[in-house]
């Protein structure tokens, strides 16, 4: 014991008297805001201190290279000169805090943030930040187990999003999270791409191309989120085993949810909420995010004949997409309750209510699904049923769709016969004899009262 004591007590003289920094523990460094050369500071400072920044305006940019934790005062500033990222991390374990950040570049090649965290920056906490007016808000870069969480990311407001980046991009960052930010403008609130088992939670995003979008990334949760007023709220594709619970889609223009080559996972208790919508929103559809995975509807479509119209067109699009489970959602007030194509199967769907939508289901195939298991199946608010017996489920089958709305999702010009009396017999007969009826959507066992209350905007609960 004596030798050791003797050993680090040799140690610590020969530091002294090599001239070398030694600290016990880390320091906390107050820096005014008349400072002439911050970024000297980070770069002198030692491994762990903390950078505190008194209120006033900082100029960018900056870089950390070493693990640091710089915050900021209430109204402190840091602005970039317009060029490159405002703040980029490339030390793990940094901590960015209290700071309002702007001015990054315009390059979407150099991916210009208000932060970019590089590869090596695994474990970087970006907490309680306004991060205003930059290409791309937060850029998670291969960082992995990062945490974004409690920031307001305010985007670029260009016409089209194709100009302008994510909120927070997620690229090979597992175990990344982000968690209870306000996301506004810009293209997607967060975009993951090759990544795996992150989290994003608890999020509120609004004017956005897509609040979540999601792509050949595996193995995460999103949940206990909300989309408000966006083209599309959840786009979920090429990816697998995810958990899409909770969420909320409030008036979202085009599509509340979109699974497109999602496979394995459970998407529960979500709520998508249409309504009437201003025409104006549909003029247009430029913006709609072709091209990444997401099939072109008919633009027919999207032409207003004046007023308002329903939105979302769909509550919910499933393309391609085999054995999830799709439980307890709450899917009302949209064109189409669910679009359901190109040969999905294996899925699990039941206990959903489908509520007011102009049409409840469409399928274009020959197969007969029935959505239903184990005695229950879902809820329908235009099902006439009855229920005789008292145990919750209606008597008879529950059919969405018939003949006669296959014919008019092949022939939209149709719709000037559907009141002719020819019509309404086709439609007896097919009531009345269930055999001729066309492969489709079938619930055996629908139920007579909707599942619990669904989710709002507000985060409250209605009927």
């Amino acid at each position: 014991m004596r030798r050791m004591r003797h050993i680090k007590t040799l140690g610590l003289a020969a530091l002294v008297v090599a001239g070398l920094p030694f600290r016990a523990t880390a320091a906390t460094r107050q820096i005014a805001a008349d400072i002439a050369d911050l970024q000297g500071v980070l770069d002198r400072a030692a491994d762990g201190d903390e950078i505190a920044l008194a209120a006033g305006t900082y100029r960018g940019p900056l870089r950390i290279s070493h693990r640091l934790t710089l915050t900021g005062a209430h109204g402190a500033v840091i602005t970039g000169d317009g060029h490159g990222s405002v703040i980029t991390v490339t030390a793990p374990g940094t901590v960015i805090r209290g700071f309002v950040l702007k001015g990054s570049g315009r390059s979407l090649e150099k991916m210009d943030s208000g932060i970019f965290v590089d590869q090596g920056a695994h474990d970087t906490l970006i907490e309680n930040n306004r991060i205003e007016g930059n290409l791309f808000g937060v850029y998670l870069h291969g960082s992995a187990n990062a945490m974004v969480r409690h920031n307001s990311i305010i985007g670029l407001r260009a016409t089209l999003p194709g100009g302008t980046g994510n909120g927070v991009s997620v690229w090979n960052a597992p175990g990344a999270k982000v968690i209870d930010n306000d996301i506004r403008y810009g293209r997607d609130g967060v975009f993951a791409i090759t990544s795996r088992n992150n989290t994003f939670s608890h999020n509120r995003f609004s004017e956005l191309r897509f609040a979540v979008h999601y792509m050949y990334a595996n193995d995460g949760e999103i949940t206990g989120n909300v989309s408000v007023g966006n083209i599309i709220g959840y786009a979920m594709m090429f990816s697998k085993n995810l958990v899409v619970k909770d969420n909320v889609s409030d008036h979202d223009r085009d599509r509340g949810m979109l699974f497109n080559a999602t496979n394995g996972s459970q998407i529960s208790g979500n709520s998508v909420i249409g309504g009437l919508q201003p025409a104006e929103r549909w003029a247009t559809a430029e913006n709609r995010g072709t091209g990444e995975g997401v099939p072109l509807t008919d633009k027919s479509v999207f032409t207003p004949s004046g007023g308002v119209r329903p939105g979302p067109e769909k509550c919910v699009f499933i393309y391609n997409t085999n054995n999830n489970r799709i439980t307890n959602n709450w899917f009302e007030g949209c064109e189409i309750g669910v679009h359901f194509t190109a040969g999905s199967e294996g899925n699990d769907i039941r206990g959903n209510a489908f509520v007011n939508n102009a049409s409840q289901i469409k399928y274009v195939g020959t197969r007969h699904l029935d959505w239903s298991k184990n005695g229950r199946g879902n809820y329908w608010s235009d099902n006439p049923g009855f229920d005789l017996n008292g145990d919750g489920v209606a008597d008879t089958a529950y059919r969405p769709n018939d003949l006669i709305d296959r014919v008019l999702w092949t022939a939209p010009a149709a719709k000037v016969l559907i009141n002719s009396p020819a019509v309404q017999v086709i439609r007896w007969a097919q009531a009345q004899f269930p055999a001729i009826l066309p492969g489709g959507v079938v619930d055996s066992h629908p139920l007579m009262s909707p599942p619990p209350a669904r989710r709002t905007a507000a985060g409250s609960s209605a009927r």
